[in-house]
Order: C-alpha cells, then sequence, then structure tokens
C-alpha cells in the first residue's frame, strides 16, 4: 500500500519567499486590496480575522489583534473590546456558514504554553463536526481537508460582511 500524500498547494509555502516579519503583521500590510490574497475575512483599525494557513480542520480562523503585542493585558480597552466583538462575530459566522456541530475555541500565551507565534498573540476559532476525526492523523501523520482553502474562503466572506464585522 502506497503512504504518499499529495498536497501540491505546499510548495507555495516550501518554495515561497520568507521576509521574516510577523506573519500576522505582514497580513495587516497592503489594506483591502490585499486581503483575500492575505484571507483575511473582516479588519477593523484594532484586530482582524484571518484564516489559518496550516488548520487543523476545515475553517479554522484566528482573531488578532492588529497591534504587535503578546499579552492580554497590553491590549488597550477599545482594543480588548473590538477583539472580543470579533470573536464573537467571528464564531457566529462560522456556525451560519459551515454549520458545525460545535467550536473549539483557545489562545497559547507564550511558547512553553504551546504558541506557534508567542510575540503576537491570537485566539484561534476551529469548527468541529462529529466524526470529523479520523485515522489519517494517527497514521499518517496528515490531515485530510475536504475543500481548498482559496474555496472556503470565498464561502466565509459574504457571512462576515453579513454580519458587519468588516465595518468596525
Amino acid at each position: 500500500m502506497s503512504k504518499t500524500l499529495w498536497a501540491p498547494w505546499r510548495m507555495d509555502y516550501i518554495l515561497g519567499p520568507k521576509s521574516g516579519k510577523c506573519v500576522f503583521c505582514e497580513a495587516c500590510e497592503g489594506g483591502e486590496e490585499r486581503r483575500e490574497e492575505n484571507m483575511v475575512l473582516a479588519a477593523c483599525p484594532e484586530a482582524f480575522v484571518i484564516m489559518n494557513r496550516y488548520p487543523y480542520t476545515h475553517g479554522h480562523i484566528m482573531v488578532v489583534p492588529t497591534r504587535h503585542l503578546s499579552n492580554l493585558e497590553d491590549m488597550t480597552p477599545k482594543e480588548q473590546s473590538v477583539f472580543f466583538e470579533l470573536v464573537v462575530n467571528a464564531q457566529a459566522a462560522l456556525r451560519e456558514a459551515l454549520k458545525p456541530g460545535g467550536l473549539n475555541m483557545g489562545m497559547n500565551l507564550g511558547k512553553a504554553a504551546g504558541a506557534g507565534i508567542a510575540d503576537h498573540l491570537h485566539i484561534h476559532i476551529v469548527p468541529r463536526w462529529d466524526g470529523d476525526t479520523n485515522f489519517m492523523p494517527l497514521l499518517a501523520d496528515a490531515r485530510v481537508m475536504p475543500e481548498h482553502m482559496d474555496e472556503t474562503y470565498r464561502t466565509l466572506v459574504p457571512f462576515f460582511e453579513k454580519l458587519g464585522s468588516n465595518q468596525c
């Protein structure tokens, strides 16, 4: 039995240019014209919603403060308000768009806590469905996504526009 799993879209990551900048700060650059390229679903001056390019499951998104900071207590009251309002709007949009059975939400603050990007805090929102886990992560150390990320982005955008979370 062959153990080859083809994922040609990974070549963009492997061969693509690396700027050395924070991926979240970089995603904020370029404004509206780079929104789709950066997979930003909603953006306010204080925070934004972005798709995870290396998702745990279909529809995995993150809410991120625009300002580069690693601790919740460093956020201004306005940043906190907008950040958590986007969390609420994002989970509502995911529920309506993808109809998951539930959501996992969480933050890893600091490298010791498991943060992959420890210097720029963010909250993960991961849609879950009954039976969405299977043998692939255990046997092949791979995840199977039912849809390409570009298509998922196009599916989600109208739900974020509808909720008004991109009009902060």
